[in-house]
Order: C-alpha cells, then structure tokens, then sequence
C-alpha cells in the first residue's frame, strides 16, 4: 500500500468524528431563555444547553433517575449519558455562579410528547405526534404553539 493512501485511511479511521443518532427527549422545554435579572442579556456571554443535556439534567436532578435508568429512558449508553450530565452540570454552573445567559436549545433529538400552549388563554396540554390539533380545548381558540415545532420537529417525532 502506497504511503499516501495509508494516511488518508489514518485521517479518516481516527480524525472523522462518529455519527450522532438522535436522542430521545421527553418533551420540548417550557422554558428556553434565562438570564440574571438586571443584567441586559446582550452584554452577557451566552452557554447552549442542548437538549439532550437539557434532558439528561431533568432525568437526574429533577427527577432523581440514576445514570443506568436515565440512559435508557433516552435509549443511550451509561457512559454516554455520564459525560452528558458532566456537561450540562457544567454548563448551569456558570450561568448560577459567573452570571452568565442560558439559553436551551440545538442537538439532535427526538420527542416522546409535544407539548401545544394557547396564546389567548395561556392553557397548556401534552398531545402525542398522532395527533392533530388544532384549536384550544379550554378555549377553542385556534392561536397554539407547537413547542416542539419551535425546535424543528413536528410529525418527525415518536
């Protein structure tokens, strides 16, 4: 084997990063943006907490879950989902202690429910994918939000 050949085998075996699969996401957040108050938002440095940290964070913090449990309910490794909590653990320590603007988004994920809120009334009700809905069912109006077609998933989703 000619000895070019033989590094571009090297550059693509040990160089080319492995295909993220999707993860699985319960349920889009209530809430994206966060920020310490009386700070305006454009001064302070922004952290990306994605989605699947988002998630993992939900999973063993607010939910308690242990790492093995919380890894499957996202249908990832154990490993995979250590260094996922690592880093959103990270993450929403600097924004608590140095002051810093969080905001929750990007990943590659996938989401169990979707969550549809009323613009007129405010109601918030959790549908899953097969459904289709269209109006307010406290209110009727047909001024909805798709949280997770905020995130660029719709029909997409399990």
């Amino acid at each position: 084997m000619h000895y070019a050949h033989m590094c571009v085998i090297f550059v693509i075996i040990y160089i080319m990063p492995r295909p993220q699969f999707n993860r699985i996401v319960h349920e889009p957040p209530l809430f994206t943006d966060f920020k310490p108050i009386g700070v305006r938002g454009h001064d302070l440095e922004q952290i990306i907490l994605t989605l699947d940290e988002f998630e993992a964070f939900r999973l063993a913090d607010q939910l308690g879950l242990s790492h093995a449990s919380a890894a499957d309910e996202m249908e990832i490794s154990r490993s995979t989902f250590s260094r996922l909590i690592e880093k959103a653990r990270k993450k929403i320590a600097d924004f608590i202690i140095l002051g810093k603007a969080l905001t929750i988004g990007g990943g590659t994920v996938h989401f169990r429910v979707n969550i549809i809120q009323c613009r007129d009334c405010g109601h918030m009700f959790k549908i899953n994918f097969e459904q289709n809905i269209t109006e307010c069912p406290e209110c009727h109006s047909g001024k909805i939000v798709n949280l997770a077609g905020g995130f660029g998933h719709g029909k997409c989703c399990i």
